[in-house]
């Protein structure tokens, strides 16, 4: 399996989905009234990528987010901010206090996003994300289990949280921070943005006929507990150790 989407609750895919396209510069390749997608290329070189998608979603959760996006500001820090307010960006307080040495943004629909400055152990990201942090109950649990169903590698803690880095050393990292609060439980507390991975179709294990049933026994061995069942939908839902939601995708036939 790979890590493939970032996943928005959209009430409006093309506003939220065109201000994330136009903030990260990634291309549109699915514009429909009920689904936005965009490609992040992550390395030109080997077409590593990650796809944005906001598919509708007419009551998203307004529970505290568990996953945002840390964006790249460095020395551009304030340029940066000021080209996301033009965009439609605005100011937004999480209580992250005044003496904090990044910037917080909510995005159209009121999700908040950091930009940041240089940190320790951002020196191996590369593009527009440099982190991409994720509320856990048990940081060092939660990375082993991500880590096993992304192929993403463990690196060195990034302020204290476990991170792991894409397998060819591109793009941002994925970290696993301790929760300030537990996850609320019910169709209330989902998580507004989730990752979807994808099967991979050299594994036998994962494109024969059996290979739903094979990815449920492996994702629960892992420590997720199933949300559908194998037909239900043309993907996987499974919550990760820490209630975090995410998808497993089928093959692609490209693949």
């Amino acid at each position: 399996m790979r890590l493939e989407n970032v996943v928005w609750d959209a009430r409006d895919p093309r506003a939220l989905g065109g201000f994330w396209a136009a903030a990260l510069g990634a291309e549109v390749i699915t514009d429909e009234p009920d689904l936005l997608e965009a490609r992040l290329v992550l390395d030109e070189a080997t077409g590593a990528f990650l796809d944005l998608c906001f598919p509708r979603v007419e009551h998203p959760s307004d529970a505290p987010p568990r996953l945002h996006l840390d964006l790249r500001g460095a020395d551009a820090q304030e340029q940066v901010v000021q080209r996301l307010r033009c965009l439609g960006a605005e100011p937004a307080d999480v209580g992250q206090g005044d003496d904090v040495p990044w910037t917080v943004l909510a995005d159209p629909e009121g999700g908040p996003f950091c930009v940041m400055p240089d940190r320790p152990g951002y020196e191996g990201t590369s593009g527009p994300v440099v982190y991409l942090p994720l509320d856990s109950a048990d940081p060092e649990r939660d990375a082993t289990f991500w880590a096993a169903v992304t192929g993403w590698q463990r690196t060195g803690d990034v302020g204290g949280a476990p991170a792991l880095r894409h397998p060819r050393g591109v793009g941002p990292l994925l970290a696993l921070c301790p929760e300030p609060r537990p996850k609320p439980s019910g169709a209330a507390g989902k998580n507004r943005i989730h990752l979807d991975v994808r099967r991979d179709a050299s594994d036998p294990a994962e494109q024969d006929d059996d290979g739903e049933a094979a990815v449920v026994e492996r994702m629960r061995a892992l420590g997720a507990t199933s949300l559908s069942a194998p037909g239900e939908l043309p993907w996987l839902v499974f919550a990760d150790p820490s209630g975090n939601e995410l998808c497993v995708l089928p093959p692609s036939p490209a693949s």
